[in-house]
């Protein structure tokens, strides 16, 4: 899949990747939308018609509303994130870490919650138990979605993208592997940002005179 397929451009938006969200189990309209996502109803129409378009989402029902008609979009249910593969896989990924940014921002201050992030090493049948798992876990939550504000619910926000990691090119130095700056030096350039908490390293001390060396004229 490539950057210009319809679905993956579709995809790749952090306020279309809400509505997918929200209109998963309830069906909302451009106008319930618009007040959801704080953006305008002519705005919240056009991510509709780019999802309709790419056939994420579907027209669910046509009510009337103020003497005019109110069309309102459900989820087609799938699983077209987890489908992603190479460039659309990063594509997505910038749309999931900006929603999830401005999740981060929205949190039930003192609310209990779980994070975690994690590069390791499994055997393959623990890799595939806790992906079908974790797929069974989102897809039970996103099953009980009910409409957004709605009596008795909780708002949340999750955010994950789990997957295998390529191993490293094998033809490559292993003196550089770790990239530039790995000798003891490293980390005393002035690029050089300690991490936090750590001690600052004292200026190197500057002799009263300079000591003349082969390459000085001596007086």
């Amino acid at each position: 899949m490539t950057a210009t397929d319809p679905l993956l451009r579709a995809l790749a938006h952090p306020v279309r990747l809400r509505i997918v969200s929200l209109v998963w189990n309830v069906p909302l309209s451009a106008a319930e939308l618009s007040r959801e996502l704080g953006i305008s109803h002519a705005l919240a129409s056009q991510h509709l018609r780019r999802l309709d378009a790419a056939g994420l989402v579907e027209l669910a029902e046509v009510r009337a509303n103020r003497g005019g008609r109110e069309r309102r979009y459900r989820a087609v249910h799938g699983s077209p994130l987890s489908d992603q593969r190479h460039d659309g896989a990063r594509l997505i990924a910038e749309a999931m870490a900006h929603n999830l940014r401005e999740r981060a921002g929205r949190r039930l201050p003192g609310a209990e919650g779980v994070a975690s992030d994690a590069e390791l090493w499994v055997a393959p049948e623990v890799w595939t138990d806790f992906r079908q798992r974790l797929a069974a876990l989102f897809g039970e939550l996103h099953d009980a979605a009910r409409a957004p504000h709605a009596p008795g619910t909780v708002g949340i926000g999750a955010t994950a993208m789990v997957f295998p990691l390529a191993e490293p090119d094998t033809g490559t130095d292993p003196g550089t592997a770790a990239g530039p700056d790995t000798g003891p030096d490293a980390g005393t350039g002035p690029g050089h940002h300690p991490e936090p908490g750590a001690e600052p390293e004292p200026p190197a001390p500057t002799p009263d005179k300079p000591v003349p060396n082969d390459h000085q004229e001596r007086p």
